[in-house]
């Protein structure tokens, strides 16, 4: 695999108006002749300039390791043949695994393409100032988010504002994770007093986006602390949490589907409860598409081509555990035999499956064939990847409402909660504790790669907690089931035998990703010890 650096990623991308637009749900198209001295001009070019943030430079992030490493990692899922899942499911993956050098790269693509957008817009004298921030915002919203998954997942990393010094001298120090988290917040809470109140166009950010992410960022940096096992968290960030996704709830901006499973279709794009999703192009090239069908499908007869190898990707006996009897979610979100999907096959009456019951396969980001769906080509599904949506800001909020109490009777906790589990056909909670809110993360979310930073987010402050969980998801068994998808029910099949799979040391060092080998040959400073991120903004003080 070519891998990606941080140097030949700024010179890549150091012309960003250039590539493919965004998406037709976007609607921007770049201009065919551009240089730097016509371009930057009006706010039709910014709009060209951040349309490939929301979609090719996020592409080798959601191809493999979106899934991956946020699933695979928190053994939501296993494909025991499938080098893009198994390296983090049994927690072996080391500097050459392809996804994990991958989204190295695509992370800092994000970084170095919107740091890009920043400068240019940022040296534009033809537009005024207030339209400006507002494209600048959008670009740092992307910068941010960025930053808060390569901290969650490598912690000291490398903050970069400006490719062009990068190219001159890329062996430069890294940062510590608590600037990491900082410098994503600023860049969070910039992007939430400029990002305008509505979207402009279908897909594009809001600055309830902003607050939003916001309340996962804050929600995170309340853990951190020098003992990750104090058992507390930051109670200004806990609040500061609340705040940001209660800015999002009272707004009304959002709302809930009324059926989770409609999340989950292609003519359901850009939905009213979608915050921030990236912008597939229907049809569009290798680089601007969701590949991800390709790898969770079943087979042929769903996808109506060859590219249907999701045989072995199935979901885990542990994350099974986790489904209530009438819980909706499950059939959305996993196929277990009989289940029926209409919109699958519609030329014979729907799609239902026959696994033999002894597994259950990916339903999330399968969505049919071309002969479905016109908007469906090979290896390309055009369903938006969500990054961000209200069900989480409500999971957010309680989780901060519940702080570093045992319980909570918090009103909009309990009220957000209890939306999306009625919404699943679920009876309301009167109360939530920390076992209720995670338990919802898992599986209003699973398959939306989050689960593995909700267990990175807890091992902050108990992190021999989270070791005993994941040593307790006994990965190195594959355990045969039986499935009744009448109830949700899982049970070992003790007519079969188990088999094992060789993991990795579970200790602390699972909750840091080792860096590309690459990164470290190009920069031996990352070996070194992090050195202190000199700031020179202060923050926003005025959001609340």
């Amino acid at each position: 695999m070519k891998t990606k650096k941080i140097v030949y990623t700024a010179l890549m991308i150091a012309l960003p108006f250039i590539w493919t637009s965004c998406s037709d749900i976007l609607d921007v198209e770049p201009n065919d002749v551009i240089t730097k001295e016509n371009f930057y001009k009006t706010e039709s070019d910014f709009q060209a300039a951040t349309g490939p943030l929301y979609n090719k430079v996020w592409f080798d992030f959601n191809d493999k390791f979106y899934y991956g490493l946020g699933d695979g990692r928190a053994a939501n899922m296993y494909a025991p043949f499938s080098d893009y899942v198994y390296p983090f499911t049994d927690l072996t993956e080391t500097g050459l695994t392809g996804p994990l050098v991958s989204a190295w790269g695509s992370f800092y693509n994000v970084i170095q393409q919107s740091n890009n957008v920043i400068i240019g817009i940022s040296e534009s004298t033809t537009v005024s100032g207030a339209i400006k921030n507002k494209y600048i915002a959008e670009a740092r919203f992307m910068r941010g988010t960025a930053y808060w998954y390569l901290a969650s997942l490598w912690g000291d990393v490398i903050i970069s504002t400006d490719p062009r010094e990068l190219v001159k001298n890329p062996i430069v120090n890294k940062n510590p994770l608590k600037d990491v988290y900082e410098f994503a917040m600023r860049d969070l809470e910039f992007a939430a007093k400029y990002l305008p109140e509505t979207a402009g166009q279908a897909g594009r950010l809001t600055k309830y986006s902003a607050f939003g992410m916001l309340s996962r960022v804050y929600l995170s940096y309340s853990g951190i602390s020098d003992n990750p096992n104090s058992g507390t968290r930051n109670q200004e960030y806990l609040d500061l949490a609340k705040k940001a996704a209660e800015k999002v709830i009272n707004s009304g901006t959002y709302s809930l589907m009324t059926n989770y499973a409609d999340l989950f279709m292609i003519d359901n794009n850009n939905n009213s409860e979608s915050m921030f999703a990236l912008q597939w192009v229907p049809n569009g090239d290798f680089g601007v598409n969701n590949t991800q069908q390709a790898y969770f499908a079943l087979n042929s007869e769903i996808t109506g081509d060859d590219a249907a190898w999701g045989y072995w990707t199935r979901a885990s006996y542990n994350v099974l555990q986790e489904y209530e009897s009438k819980d909706l979610r499950r059939k959305a979100t996993w196929m277990a035999d009989d289940d029926h999907y209409a919109e699958i096959n519609k030329a014979n009456g729907g799609y239902t499956v026959d696994h033999t019951k002894d597994f259950l396969t990916v339903k999330k980001g399968v969505v049919g064939s071309t002969k479905d769906n016109s908007k469906i080509t090979r290896m390309n599904s055009a369903l938006n990847t969500y990054m961000l949506r209200l069900g989480e800001v409500y999971l957010n909020y309680a989780e901060a409402a519940l702080g570093n109490n045992a319980s909570t009777a918090d009103a909009m906790a309990v009220s957000g909660v209890n939306k999306l589990r009625v919404r699943a056909g679920l009876d309301p909670k009167a109360t939530l504790t920390y076992a209720d809110i995670i338990h919802e993360r898992r599986v209003e979310l699973c398959m939306e790669g989050q689960y593995w930073y909700d267990l990175v987010r807890r091992a902050y402050y108990k992190q021999q907690e989270v070791i005993n969980y994941v040593t307790g998801q006994n990965r190195g068994t594959i355990t045969p089931i039986l499935y009744d998808t009448a109830t949700n029910t899982v049970s070992v099949d003790a007519s079969k035998s188990t088999s094992a799979r060789a993991i990795g040391v579970i200790d602390a060092t699972i909750f840091v990703l080792p860096y590309p080998e690459s990164e470290l040959i190009q920069n031996p400073l990352l070996r070194e010890n992090a050195v202190p991120y000199q700031f020179t903004e202060e923050r926003i003080k005025d959001l609340f």
